[in-house]
């Protein structure tokens, strides 16, 4: 894409161009149409807001003992004290989700989607967390992989499907324009691309990284430093994370009401105090935020 960096899970919504241009035109329009209630309407009659998550990338939306739990899925309980309701969490497969959310099956994605520019067209984002891509390989590095070189060129890398991570190991297309970055950059290097393996969640990915099956993972900063660090000594994070971006809440187009209220929520969320309790507690205070935006991807 690279309109600006991008990350987490950039998989693109199954519509037509005339339909995103459509979405963008109306993006000021009426939240509702006569006699149609809102979603926040609804949220509040029902005295809940059903969230989209997929729990398989830890620290921010895994499994632990049965339970959804992380930073997104604590932050999505927050919001909705806010909102006066309470927050009913469903494990979706991450590129079910979107398409999902458009389908009106659940109110709203919260799933470390990054906020960008091909996503603004179908959806607006309220902005929370910024995160970049992080390389995780074997302790030692024994490859000596490195995220700003060549080294990754012909290397066999995981990813998890449907992320931006995916993005830059996929050829371009008429689908994904902006696909490819690592492929170019290793074409223009005079070295072979590197070999991706797209795999069904985060865990998948770990675990080729572990059996030998990958030489290397790519994953958002926060998602790969938690990997490492819980891996007991067999992954490190190789390098710095690159390509930072913003993280959002996924709300459908010209739900206005919702969107507004949730950004509400995150102001006030950060002002008194427990937005930053919530970074402290899965150590990933580095991304926090001071300004929620509506629609800030860059570019």
């Amino acid at each position: 894409m690279h309109t600006g960096p991008l990350r987490r899970r950039a998989i693109a919504v199954g519509i037509t161009v005339m339909a995103s241009a459509l979405a963008v035109s109306a993006c000021n329009a009426k939240t509702t149409t006569p006699g149609k209630k809102s979603v926040l309407e609804t949220v509040k009659k029902n005295g809940k807001i059903v969230i989209a998550t997929d729990a398989s990338y830890a620290p921010n939306e895994f499994k632990q003992n049965g339970q959804i739990v992380g930073f997104d899925v604590d932050l999505g309980t927050a919001i909705a004290k806010k909102l006066g309701v309470k927050a009913e969490f469903q494990d979706v497969k991450f590129d079910n989700i979107l398409p999902a959310l458009q389908s009106k099956k659940y109110d709203i994605g919260l799933s470390s989607f990054t906020d960008n520019k091909q996503r603004e067209a179908s959806f607006d984002f309220v902005t929370y967390f910024s995160a970049g891509t992080g390389l995780m390989v074997k302790a030692g590095n024994p490859e000596k992989l490195m995220p700003d070189d060549l080294s990754l060129c012909g290397k066999k890398v995981a990813v998890e499907k449907g992320t931006t991570q995916e993005d830059e190991l996929t050829p371009k297309s008429s689908a994904k324009p902006d696909a490819g970055a690592r492929i170019d950059k290793c074409k223009q290097g005079g070295k072979p691309a590197p070999a991706k393996i797209s795999l069904d969640d985060q865990n998948a990915a770990n675990l080729a990284l572990g059996n030998g099956r990958a030489d290397a993972v790519l994953a958002d900063s926060p998602v790969a430093a938690y990997a490492a660090k819980e891996s007991g000594g067999k992954f490190v994070i190789s390098g710095n994370a690159y390509d930072t971006a913003p993280y959002g809440v996924a709300i459908p187009k010209n739900e206005n009401d919702l969107r507004d209220a949730i950004q509400k929520a995150v102001k006030d969320l950060i002002a008194d105090g427990s937005y930053k309790q919530l970074t402290d507690k899965w150590g990933i205070s580095s991304g926090g935020i001071t300004e929620p935006k509506v629609n800030g991807a860059s570019g």
